[in-house]
């Protein structure tokens, strides 16, 4: 299977710059979860609140290098993992053909009225297979 991504271009505003001329780190958690807007519509394509069906289990962000004000960044988005009912995304942040930052994130499929995990279904996880980064691993449990 070929690797596969989504992509989104951002332009840093002013606004998200410290004094240092660099991009806050407190900001690219937030443009990754704008990157993530596709995965969100493979679950829930009309992005209704009230069929909402993932949640945030957890998110690590590594700041490779730092990002700057002025340039445009590119966040490509694959799936690194699928399991049962969880699965992985692997982000990272491109500006001037650097790598500044890479942020991995699993999401779970939820059930916020019974407060429980649900598998995920066989046509989304084809779907996030398609998204499939070089390391993609499947767990068919």
């Amino acid at each position: 299977m070929s690797v596969t991504e989504l992509s989104l271009d951002i332009h840093p505003r002013f606004t998200e710059t410290d004094g240092l001329g660099h991009i806050n780190n407190t900001v690219i958690p937030v443009w990754c979860e704008a990157a993530r807007t596709p995965i969100f519509e493979i679950f829930n394509p009309e992005l209704d609140l009230h069929q909402w069906n993932l949640i945030v289990a957890g998110f690590t962000v590594a700041f490779i290098a730092p990002t700057y004000y002025g340039k445009s960044v590119t966040v490509k988005t694959y799936v690194s993992r699928i399991g049962n009912s969880s699965f992985e995304l692997t982000q990272t942040c491109w500006q001037a053909g650097n790598k500044t930052a890479e942020v991995k994130t699993t999401l779970v499929h939820y059930d916020y009225g019974s407060e429980k995990s649900r598998p995920i279904p066989t046509g989304i996880r084809t779907v996030l297979a398609s998204l499939s980064g070089p390391n993609t691993q499947a767990n068919e449990a």
